[in-house]
């Protein structure tokens, strides 16, 4: 069973947490709220959406790379992760 399917409870409990705090942003937003209220609200999407990235990732080299019995598809897994994280930290 692969992660993301194991563990979609807690992944979209995360989604969802992400759009609440998006929601509160665009009412910040549209209300004029205060700049330091509203950094604080992008700070924590961003944590939040770093935190959904962490847990799919630990998940996917848990058990794509580390468990995959193939070398061949073990690297293919870890070049797609590398892709990630190079187009995810520009």
């Amino acid at each position: 069973m692969s992660h993301t399917v194991r563990d979609k409870a807690k992944l979209l409990a995360r989604v969802r947490r992400l759009q609440g705090q998006a929601a509160a942003l665009e009412k910040q937003l549209e209300n004029d709220g205060d700049c330091s209220a509203i950094l604080q609200q992008i700070a924590a999407i961003r944590g939040a959406v770093n935190g959904l990235m962490l847990a799919v990732m630990e998940g996917h080299l848990t058990d794509h790379v580390v468990k995959e019995p193939e070398l061949a598809q073990r690297q293919h897994d870890l070049d797609a992760v590398l892709q990630v994280l190079r187009s995810y930290l520009k």
